[in-house]
């Protein structure tokens, strides 16, 4: 989460190379997307063959293509990146429909509705502001294009938990993901008060680990949203609450690393929000179990 941008302590704010933050991503890229590779593909491999295999997975393939070409056409993302996020989309529309075949039946988890949620509220937050933002120095490019690594270090977390069958943890990466990126945008697009978590000095917008008010109620809130579409069907009742403390525990994890970790230089925003979005599938995981 970058809200603020510190005023103090010059001694301890790094940036972090350029060429390390390149090869940190790349690798994010190498290993996570080779395992979400994997992780679409194998069920339908292993469970299925012929025609009635593609036949039964057709309906997902189709979604999921449409949805990483949206993604792409509205300029949203890089070819690489639509590729990802085809990966991530057929995990969570695919692996449902390749167990549920067996019955007869096709059914969609609700974590699809959740992932387009995902998408339109940092859509949405991303250009909210953009003018007020870009005179502050702190908006993305216009083009607005994610990388790859940005796909697969806010998303990868949610569509491994899903292929390994936690429902809940694939729900709190993809809210933490939402409230992450909402609570920054909107922090810095609204502006006002902000404070680094670690110290609670007073610092202006755009900092690593800074957290204002504003954005922090939105960010909670977009998390709300994503706990609510994903808990369709009572997929998620009673974890719904467990879910949603969870993502917000990840929420309060990344403005932690990145007043840390990242300030120092150690690592990049992408394994920064990689990390958050693991440490939030965890929580639920652990949570739900005791």
């Amino acid at each position: 989460m970058k809200l603020a941008r510190e005023e103090e302590m010059p001694d301890v704010l790094k940036r972090v190379p350029a060429e390390r933050e390149r090869w940190q991503s790349r690798a994010l890229v190498w290993v996570v997307g080779t395992l979400l590779a994997v992780a679409a593909v194998a069920p339908v491999v292993v469970d299925f063959h012929g025609w009635r295999g593609l036949r039964v997975v057709a309906l997902p393939f189709l979604l999921s293509a449409m949805f990483a070409l949206l993604v792409w056409a509205l300029r949203a993302a890089t070819g690489a990146a639509a590729v990802m996020g085809f990966f991530v989309c057929f995990i969570l529309a695919g692996r449902p429909v390749v167990s549920s075949a067996v019955s007869g039946r096709i059914v969609f988890h609700p974590a699809i509705a959740a992932l387009v949620a995902v998408f339109v509220l940092t859509y949405v937050a991303t250009r909210f502001g953009r003018a007020r933002k870009a005179a502050r120095g702190l908006a993305e490019a216009r083009k607005g294009l994610r990388a790859a690594s940005q796909i697969v270090a806010n998303l990868g977390v949610a569509a491994l938990a899903a292929a390994v069958g936690s429902y809940a943890g694939c729900i709190a990466a993809l809210a933490e993901t939402a409230a992450d990126t909402v609570s920054s945008e909107i922090g810095q697009a609204v502006g006002g008060p902000a404070w680094l978590i670690t110290s609670w000095r007073r610092v202006s917008p755009g900092t690593d680990g800074g957290v204002s008010l504003v954005g922090t109620v939105a960010g909670v809130l977009a998390a709300l949203v994503i706990v609510g579409f994903g808990g369709l069907h009572h997929a998620l009742w009673p974890e719904g609450l467990v879910v949603f403390v969870a993502a917000c525990a990840g929420l309060v994890f990344d403005s932690l690393l990145g007043a840390t970790v990242e300030r120092r230089g150690w690592v990049g925003n992408d394994w920064v929000n990689f990390a958050s979005t693991l440490f939030a599938a965890a929580v639920a995981g652990v949570l739900g179990r005791w």
